[in-house]
């Protein structure tokens, strides 16, 4: 079925639906990443974009019930160069088409990803319309500039939990609305307790943390300072999501309550809300990083590592205070701020995704990094606290 996509700025793609007729609008990104879709079209972090794979040929392994990083799909539509149909996997159940449509979410093929990626990469990150029901390519442009910008929208409130749950052994363990939050309800069946904030949580970071040997509970993006102190966890975790990290001012203000209180951690947008939290300012990236292959050089080692990212905002580096922060982590592409300590309390956070492994173990330390961040906390507590080096 012919469409068209049409970019803000007045470039037109002629194009072919692969899931039916339909129209879809949001902010066109590219994704670097040659495997890993289904990661890629669960991420809550990708919530209001259409996310163009720069892999020419998707949809040949399809599809299945355990690769996916939330409960939906969270991209607005999804743009290939060509859709393979016919998957072969062993783990596969369905095609990519048939989960696309299954959720009512547009797939595009047969436009030169190529192009649309240079211009991207040229002009920025831009809002765009799909369209196999209107023609007049000048309605659409002008749709597609009437579209929200990302910057100054809260999109971690939409994709958070709206009730708090435990994560264990890979299942959701709802807690009833009416329950009290305080330390009774942890189980203790782990080294270490930790209460993660959903701003947007992938399926594998609470993975990885109860991996590292935590019991988690992960709780709603506008959840108090007050009740945290109440859960009285060992650490505290703060999560990756979407958009633009100023308007989620609700857990810049929390963050900032519970610095001191417990050690932290924070992925990506929870980076960015701890740079908030620490006095700095934040920016939006031309058209952001996203991919499997992001070059980051560890400043304690001098190691790079290979890390898989998704962020369109980033910390800036200029705004933090050195006698507050170090700088653990930069980008080797461009400069920016990949990660950084607190100077005195157990405080430490990356703007990738150590989680998603493309090294495929170059970033996984982190994770045993606050585990072992939280022991020599709890075992030195009221003196001087923990800070690690070996990783960051």
């Amino acid at each position: 079925m012919k469409a068209i996509l049409a970019l803000e700025d007045g470039r037109i793609f002629p194009c072919t639906s692969f899931t039916g007729a339909g129209e879809a609008g949001g902010e066109v990104v590219f994704n670097t990443s040659m495997t890993g879709y289904q990661e890629v079209l669960t991420d809550p972090s990708y919530r209001g974009q259409m996310v163009t794979m720069t892999c020419p040929m998707i949809g040949n392994y399809g599809v299945n019930p355990e690769d996916v990083e939330s409960d939906r799909i969270q991209v607005a539509a999804f743009i290939v160069k060509e859709y393979q149909d016919f998957y072969s996997n062993h783990r596969a159940t369905s095609s990519l088409a048939a989960y696309l449509k299954s959720q009512d979410v547009m797939g595009i093929e047969g436009l030169d990803t190529r192009a649309l990626t240079r211009h991207l990469r040229e002009k920025g990150a831009m809002r765009a319309i799909i369209s196999t029901l209107e023609a007049d390519t000048t309605v659409l442009v002008e749709r597609a500039k009437a579209l929200p910008s990302m910057a100054g929208r809260d999109l971690a409130r939409e994709v958070s939990t709206e009730i708090p749950y435990f994560w264990r052994d890979g299942r959701r363990i709802p807690l009833e609305l009416s329950s009290e939050l305080n330390e009774k309800i942890w189980k203790k069946n782990r080294n270490h307790t930790v209460a993660a904030f959903d701003f947007g949580i992938k399926y594998n970071i609470l993975r990885s943390l109860e991996k590292a040997g935590f019991e988690v509970l992960v709780l709603p993006a506008t959840t108090s300072a007050a009740t945290v102190k109440a859960l009285n966890p060992d650490g505290i975790f703060l999560s990756n999501g979407p958009g633009d990290p100023e308007p989620v001012s609700y857990a810049v203000k929390t963050i900032a309550e519970l610095t001191g209180f417990k050690p932290i951690f924070g992925i990506c947008l929870g980076n960015q809300l701890l740079g908030l939290a620490m006095g700095g300012k934040t920016f939006k990236l031309k058209f952001g990083h996203r991919g499997g292959n992001q070059a980051v050089r560890n400043e304690a080692t001098k190691r790079v590592e290979i890390t898989s990212q998704n962020h369109g905002f980033a910390v800036d580096l200029s705004t933090l205070d050195p006698s507050l922060v170090t700088v653990t982590h930069v980008n080797l592409n461009d400069g920016t701020l990949e990660g950084f300590r607190h100077n005195t309390l157990p405080i430490f956070t990356v703007q990738y995704h150590p989680e998603a492994s493309p090294g495929p173990h170059d970033a996984h330390y982190l994770f045993n990094d606050f585990s072992e961040m939280v022991a020599e906390n709890k075992e030195k507590r009221g003196q001087t606290p923990f800070i690690p080096t070996k990783g960051v």
